[in-house]
C-alpha cells in the first residue's frame, strides 16, 4: 500500500476544500432570498443543491466564461427561473464579485503550511485569475507558505471535471518540477468535480471530508447517478491529513 510519503505533489480544489464557499455562497444569496420573501423557507442544503445544478448547466454549457460571470449569471438564472423575479444586474454583479468574501476553514492555513514543508502545493480550481487573487491573499498572508503553482479555469479554458483540467496540471507538474503522474495527489472535498476525474485517470487522492459539506461531497449521490468514486485516503479536515504526514514522514526519517 503505498503511503504518504511517496508523493510529491499535492493539487488542491481550493472552494470547498481550503475556502469555506458553501457558507460564502449562502451569505451572497441572502439580498435575493430577502427580496423573494424565501429567507426561511428554503434550507441551505435546497439552497446549495440549486446553486450547484445551475451552476454546472452554465459551465458546461460556457467553459470558457470566467468565474465571476458565471456566479453572475447563476443569481440571475435563480431570480428568474426558479424565483419568479426579474433580474436586478446590481445583485448579480455583487454575486459575482463575492469569492472575495469567502473565508478560509480555520485549519486551512497552518495546515497549508506544515504540508508545504513535504510537497510542492498546486491550485487546480473553477475559478478565474482576478477572484483567486482575494483567495490568494486571504489564504498565504502571514501563513509561512506559498503556492508553487495556480491554475485556473480560465487558463484551461475548462471547468472541472472535465479531465483536461488535471491533463493540464500533470502536464505542468511535470514540465515544471520532473513529477510523475504517480507522484501527483489530488486533495479535494468535492467527489464529483476531483475524486471522479482522478479515478479516470488512475490518481490516487485524499478525501478531505468536512463535516456538513453539501456540493460533491456524498458518494450515495452518486452512486445515484451510476458513478462509483474510490479515493485512497480520508480525513475530516485538512489540519487531519496534515497531522497523518507529519507522523508518516517522522516515522521515515523524512525532512
Amino acid at each position: 500500500m503505498s503511503k504518504l510519503t511517496d508523493f510529491k505533489c499535492l493539487v488542491f480544489d481550493c472552494y470547498g476544500t481550503l475556502i469555506d464557499w458553501e457558507s460564502g455562497i449562502v451569505n451572497a444569496f441572502q439580498p435575493l432570498l430577502s427580496r423573494a420573501n424565501k429567507t426561511d423557507s428554503i434550507s441551505r442544503t435546497d439552497l446549495l443543491k440549486l446553486f450547484v445544478q445551475v451552476e454546472s448547466a452554465i459551465q458546461d454549457a460556457n467553459p470558457a466564461m470566467l468565474y465571476s460571470d458565471v456566479l453572475a449569471k447563476v443569481h440571475s438564472t435563480v431570480a428568474s427561473d426558479h424565483f419568479g423575479l426579474p433580474a436586478s444586474s446590481e445583485e448579480d454583479a455583487a454575486f459575482g464579485a463575492s469569492i472575495a468574501n469567502w473565508e478560509p476553514f480555520p485549519d486551512t492555513r497552518d495546515a497549508l503550511r506544515r504540508l508545504s514543508k513535504h510537497y510542492k502545493l498546486v491550485i487546480l480550481s473553477n475559478v478565474d485569475r482576478a477572484s483567486f487573487a482575494h483567495t490568494k491573499r486571504k489564504l498565504e498572508d502571514g501563513a509561512g507558505f506559498a503556492f508553487d503553482l495556480i491554475l485556473t479555469a480560465q487558463d484551461i479554458g475548462s471547468y472541472k471535471p472535465d479531465l483536461r483540467n488535471f491533463q493540464y496540471a500533470l502536464n505542468k507538474v511535470k514540465e515544471e518540477w520532473g513529477v510523475e503522474p504517480d507522484q501527483v495527489m489530488p486533495t479535494a472535498q468535492s467527489l464529483f468535480h476531483d475524486h471522479v476525474p482522478a479515478n479516470k485517470l488512475g490518481l490516487k487522492s485524499s478525501w478531505i471530508a468536512r463535516e456538513g459539506s453539501v456540493v460533491g461531497a456524498k458518494e450515495s449521490d452518486l452512486e445515484e447517478r451510476g458513478v462509483k468514486v474510490t479515493y485512497t485516503w480520508r480525513f475530516a479536515t485538512l489540519g487531519a491529513m496534515a497531522d497523518e504526514v507529519e507522523r508518516q514522514f517522522g516515522s521515515d526519517g523524512g525532512v
